[in-house]
């Protein structure tokens, strides 16, 4: 039997291939510079910064599991790592008893403050200033139909387990460099 592979066009190719290696390198400089400055990795700025922004800084893990694109084991295994730091504590849901609120500490708010500024300008120098302002709405304009298309076929393929029934908050933050 023979199957008939769909091919892709000189510009199809550049454009996956550009997007597969930004996808690859950027993880690793976000990384090494949240390690250098903060002794954090993204991942764990990311959960950090998903629940400062929380009301109370306190957020159902299965929310923070959700806006962060992970899994509960994953979070759960960060969670014990940045707990053990004294960075987050786990605390039992007032509001279901199976579920459990992950609360930013002090140190934890200390660290993620002290990360931001580097975050920023490691950002800006990677990414945003390599750009014009209208390859920067392109690029906007971009991650939101391929973050729509992923999330549906996250949704397909997971379907609704582990996750949450509503939504986790959404929060938009505005910083001005």
């Amino acid at each position: 039997m023979t199957h008939k592979v769909p091919r892709m066009d000189d510009a199809e190719s550049a454009a996956w291939l550009g997007l597969m290696s930004v996808c690859e390198v950027l993880p690793s400089a976000l990384d090494a510079q949240l390690q250098r400055d903060a002794g954090i990795t993204h991942y764990e700025f990311m959960v950090l910064s998903t629940v400062r922004l929380a009301p109370e800084s306190t957020m159902r893990m299965s929310h923070v599991a959700r806006a962060t694109n992970a899994t509960l084991p994953r979070l759960s295994h960060v969670c014990s790592r940045l707990e053990k730091r004294g960075l987050v504590e786990r605390l039992p849901c007032a509001g279901d008893k199976r579920a459990t609120n992950l609360h930013l500490t002090t140190a934890g708010r200390a660290v993620l403050i002290r990360s931001i500024p580097g975050h920023i300008a490691t950002a800006r120098e990677l990414v945003i200033d390599a750009l014009t302002p209208e390859q920067l709405d392109q690029l906007a304009s971009i991650t939101t139909v391929i973050d729509a298309r992923l999330m549906v076929e996250q949704r397909a393929r997971l379907g609704n387990a582990g996750l949450p029934s509503e939504p986790p908050p959404v929060v938009t933050v505005n910083i001005e460099g």
